[in-house]
């Protein structure tokens, strides 16, 4: 049982100060280009948490509370989160001492626990990197233990996979999610080497959206589709380099997810405007019918995957565990590029509009029909909740 007395509880404290601690002279191998302490610095900084080392311990004010944490191990932010949320805690993986939650004047005897020199000190309870954090990730649409991995030499390159796979979000189209992962990996380690940004990733990715967009209107389909799927595979990239390296910017927030969002309808219209350069140009009348049902159907289904969040505060694809499956080939990007290209492999680019206009149409019944039962749900007294968290 946990002794309280004689400690403030959390109302009474003010801030929350990290110190970083080394265990002993060893010096750990970097993960994707970061030592242990960077990574922690990255991530307590990006949760507007500050950062000392040891040495400067005695300038937190009294009525902080401290995390004593040592850098030797990586920790999934779940578990950073859980710790930051449990004071009075010491946090153990395997009986190794990793963390302790406390007040400033328990310190000292913190930290001789953490270097093995004492018993857990009075007043504290024992956790463990199972237990401390949560294991649902609305952001990443996924349920999955959280890591708390050693940084170890020998197990470098099973810690950066384990690392890199988890910021991979649950829920999300099958190109990237089943053909993406190990060349963006690869890629992902040689931006890191060559000190390439994630934001630099980024702008290359719009260079050639916009690059796309030109050869689609021109009728170069093979080439346009060429120029799109690097596009995408980039835009796979810069996501995945910000979260390992924890360089995320609003301004690269910004310019990821503002292109991703409204470039797709201007891909659709540019191909279809570009058949007249292969002699396959539709009628006016169905060229238009067929853009009204993908430009008006892009905007629809946007707009009820809103309107899903802002009713049931949940996004639609994590719902039920068809939902997710449907996230899978729902008429987003990648899904439809895999039907422009099968239409340009058998040399029917037309077809293509046909296609689109045809799953965008069906995909927008399935979301209103998602809609309608969450109503219903919510009408007979249930709660719409993620399948993830149950």
């Amino acid at each position: 049982m946990k002794n309280t007395a004689n400690v403030k509880q959390p109302s009474q404290l003010n801030a929350i100060t990290v110190v970083l601690l080394n265990r002993g002279t060893n010096i750990s191998p970097k993960v994707w280009g970061l030592s242990g302490a960077e990574r922690l610095r990255r991530i307590f900084s990006n949760m507007n948490i500050e950062v000392i080392e040891e040495s400067d311990l005695n300038t937190v004010p009294s009525n902080n509370t401290i995390i004593l944490i040592m850098t030797d191990y990586a920790y999934d932010k779940p578990i950073l989160s859980g710790l930051i949320d449990s004071t009075q805690t010491v946090l153990t993986d395997n009986n190794v001492p990793l963390a302790v939650h406390t007040i400033p004047k328990q310190a000292a005897a913190a930290i001789k626990w953490l270097q093995g020199k004492n018993d857990i000190p009075t007043g504290l309870e024992a956790k463990t990197t199972a237990t401390i954090g949560g294991n649902f990730d609305s952001d990443l649409r996924k349920k999955e233990a959280p890591y708390c991995l050693k940084l170890d030499d020998e197990t470098l390159k099973q810690t950066e996979h384990r690392i890199f796979m988890g910021t991979y979000k649950g829920v999300t189209d099958f190109v990237t999610k089943y053909f993406w992962p190990r060349p963006a990996m690869v890629v992902t380690k040689w931006c890191i080497k060559a000190n390439i940004s994630p934001n630099m990733v980024t702008i290359a990715g719009i260079i050639l959206m916009f690059y796309a967009l030109f050869l689609f209107w021109e009728g170069q389909y093979a080439l346009g589709l060429l120029a799109g799927w690097i596009m995408t595979f980039l835009d796979t990239v810069d996501g995945k380099l910000a979260r390992v390296t924890f360089t995320s910017s609003k301004i690269g927030n910004i310019l990821d997810h503002g292109t991703d969002l409204i470039h797709p309808p201007f891909w659709y219209v540019a191909w279809a405007y570009g058949l007249v350069h292969v002699g396959m140009e539709l009628p006016k009348e169905t060229l238009n019918m067929l853009l009204i049902v993908i430009v008006g159907g892009y905007v629809a289904q946007r707009i009820l995957e809103g309107y899903f969040i802002v009713r049931f505060h949940i996004h639609m694809h994590i719902w039920r565990k068809f939902d997710s499956f449907f996230r899978l080939i729902t008429a987003r990007r990648n899904p439809n590029m895999l039907l422009m290209t099968a239409c340009v492999v058998i040399n029917r680019p037309d077809w293509a509009v046909w296609a689109i206009a045809g799953w965008t149409f069906a995909s927008l019944l399935v979301h209103l029909l998602q809609i309608i039962q969450a109503e219903f749900k919510v009408l007979t007294g249930g709660r719409v909740i993620s399948w993830l968290e149950r």
